[in-house]
Formats: C-alpha cells, structure tokens, sequence
C-alpha cells in the first residue's frame, strides 16, 4: 500500500501527516508494509524543509519533520493507491490533475480517518495562530491512527 498526503504547498499539514505517519508505522512494525510521501499542488516551495513553526510544534511532540517540499506529480497517481488531500480546495485540484477515472478514484479526504475529532478538513495552521499548529497536529495524529487502525 503507497499513500501520498497533500496540501498546498507542502510545507506545514502534508509533510507533517508523513512525519506523524512515519512514526506511528514504526512503532507498529508496518514501515515495510506502508509506504508514504507528501507533496504539495504548488511548487514554490520545492526543495524546503517543512515550515520552521511546524517543525517546532511536531518536534514537541517528538516528530522530526525532514521531508522535503515537492510537487505533485502525474507519475504519483500511477504509484500510489491512495491521495490524501488536507482540504476541499486540494481534493479539487487533485481531480483537476487526475489523467483517468481510476486515478479519480485514489483520491480522498484526510480527515475522513479521524477517529475522535470530528472535522471535515485540516485547517492551513497560519490563520490559527500558535493554537493552529497544535490543532493540525490533533487533526493530523487522530486521522493517520485511523488510516493505519
């Protein structure tokens, strides 16, 4: 199984979902069973390292962000079986990038694996303040359980 994360520009909620997703494959022993990347629907961040704030707030948490930023590519809807985007603007962009109805049909919404928190996207954590970062990893932590649970 391959799951590719996205948001806008990869930097803050898809790269902190593969670090959160990492972790928590490690520890059930699925490393070898699950493979994940993140990109984002904008390259103007390809190449950097996820948001320094987010970095901050998962580290806390004991996640090392380390992914870099890329782009979301044709090729990614060919390699992997599930596409999750963050919110409804990047499940649309994925569809308008989508080449076929079975690509069309990898695509899927994050926050529907949450398991405790009820929210239909993860909120970009810049409006949010310093709250905003811990609230997508909340967000972030109870979905990756319930994709792997």
């Amino acid at each position: 199984m391959k799951i590719l994360f996205v948001c806008l520009g990869n930097i803050c909620r898809s790269s902190t979902a593969q670090g959160i997703m990492e972790d928590l494959l490690k520890k059930e022993g699925l490393e070898n069973v699950i493979e994940i990347d993140s990109a984002g629907i904008l390259s103007y961040h390809q190449g950097e390292l996820p948001d320094s704030q987010m970095r901050q707030h998962a580290a806390r948490r004991g996640y090392d962000l380390t992914h870099r930023s890329r782009p979301v590519s044709s090729r990614d809807f060919e390699e992997f079986d599930l596409i999750l985007g963050m919110d409804d603007r990047n499940i649309q962009d994925l569809k308008n990038l989508a080449p076929d109805v079975d690509s069309l049909n990898k695509i899927g919404r994050m926050t529907d694996y949450c398991r405790t928190i009820i929210a239909d996207h993860v909120p970009d954590p810049y409006y949010g303040g310093v709250s905003g970062f811990e609230q997508v990893l909340d967000i972030l932590e109870d979905a990756c359980g319930g994709a792997v649970g």
